[in-house]
């Protein structure tokens, strides 16, 4: 069952780093599960430009591509950034209701953008200019950020910090009103640039610390 060809790569290496990211929040290691996070932002970057450099696609094909992008993002975008937050010492019950909103409303905006997608590609063939809501994807640069301050004086109230984020994130994921221009090749080099700014940031500080 499924396809295996050179499109789907990218989106499989995704999840096998989200979920390598699962399990080193697991074993204590929070910090290289934020970098497997940056991982899998940098494959989202780009497997949606390598399935469509492949012209003889089915459509069912493209189809089952954009349902496993979108399982795929659940994962790494939504499950594994709550991970680090347990990682890093959101560990009270008092903080799954926390998890669970910020999960769902992962959920939610992945389903509904699916469904959203589907019925403006019979409206239009033009390709989409912007997003409704804040990408899930973005959670690859928020929460690696986020995680930084663990080696600062605040380090202290990391989960605090986290607990805040994982909020305001969710409700960003939903909101209907915040409208974001989708970037082009130029605007996603920059984000990747961002990406590989903070895993050497990380990489350094975990080296000294």
């Amino acid at each position: 069952l499924g396809f295996y060809n050179y499109t789907v790569i990218l989106t499989y290496l995704s999840l096998c780093s989200g979920v390598t990211g699962i399990f080193l929040c697991m074993v204590n290691h929070p910090g290289i599960a934020a970098m497997c996070l940056l991982f899998s932002g940098l494959c989202d970057a780009f497997d949606g430009r390598v399935a469509r450099m492949r012209k003889n696609s089915t459509d069912q094909e493209k189809r089952f591509g954009i349902q496993i992008d979108s399982l795929c993002d659940l994962i790494c975008f939504g499950v594994l950034p709550c991970c680090i937050g347990y990682a890093v010492g959101m560990r009270s019950p008092l903080y799954v209701p926390v998890f669970c909103i910020f999960i769902l409303a992962a959920l939610i905006r992945l389903a509904y953008f699916n469904v959203s997608e589907e019925d403006r590609q019979k409206q239009t063939a033009e390709k989409r200019k912007s997003y409704q809501g804040l990408p899930v994807t973005s959670s690859a640069l928020i929460f690696p950020l986020v995680f930084l301050a663990i080696f600062t004086p605040i380090k202290d109230y990391i989960q605090y910090i986290f607990l805040a984020v994982l909020l305001i994130t969710a409700l960003l994921f939903v909101v209907e009103c915040l409208k974001i221009k989708k970037p082009n090749l130029k605007g996603v080099l920059v984000l990747v640039f961002i990406g590989c700014v903070e895993l050497i940031i990380l990489l350094v500080l975990k080296t000294i610390y």
